[in-house]
């Protein structure tokens, strides 16, 4: 048996961001092998959860036809990431939440199972995805798993003004979760990144 039944999460894939690095273009609406990296996410988030939601703020009607429900960022101005998590958290109907950003369509197809796994532990709030780097375990902190019941802290958290994952998360019970596989977690912040991540 699983940890956590995928019925009892819901999955967020976070395509609100500028932009900005490459060139203000709309980045989960940009082509990867034939379909908008946003769709890639979704069809990959799919499998593992319950319910799934897009978080976007241009081009609504593009990220609506790809049949889920898209909500724009809870606070004005693309404050980053965790503008997006609140957004997913208001509209969370289940007792955790799964977020992945749009950019990275190779994730792995059992990210859900094992973040799932850390909360076996009641104590837990929060489990990360991290990829090893030499020793050491690098954080990915927007592929994480959280108990929706945290929406209150990250609201006061991002209306003070805050905007970092790790200094949020910091303030919680939470587990780093190793992958192996550092490359299932490249992302396509340029368009020469998402050349690189095209080739087979």
């Amino acid at each position: 048996m699983p940890a956590i039944d995928k019925e009892q999460i819901t999955g967020l894939v976070l395509a609100g961001g500028r932009g900005s690095r490459m060139g203000g273009v709309d980045k989960g609406l940009q082509n990867f092998r034939g379909m908008p990296l946003a769709m890639h996410a979704l069809l990959r988030l799919q499998p593992q959860v319950g319910e799934t939601l897009l978080n976007a703020n241009r081009n609504i009607a593009a990220y609506e036809s790809m049949g889920v429900p898209v909500w724009p960022d809870a606070v004005p101005d693309y404050p980053g990431p965790l503008a997006g998590f609140l957004a997913g958290l208001e509209r969370c109907e289940t007792p955790f939440l799964v977020v992945v950003p749009c950019d990275s369509p190779l994730f792995p197809e059992d990210l859900v199972e094992r973040l799932a796994e850390a909360f076996t532990d009641e104590g837990i709030e929060i489990a990360v995805a991290a990829t090893r780097e030499g020793d050491a375990l690098q954080a990915q902190p927007v592929f994480c798993m959280m108990r929706a019941g945290l929406m209150e802290s990250l609201v006061r958290f991002v209306h003070s003004g805050q905007r970092k994952i790790d200094r949020w998360t910091a303030g919680h019970a939470t587990r780093l979760v190793a992958f192996e596989n550092a490359e299932a977690f490249a992302n396509a912040n340029t368009m020469d990144e998402l050349q690189q991540l095209q080739r087979p």
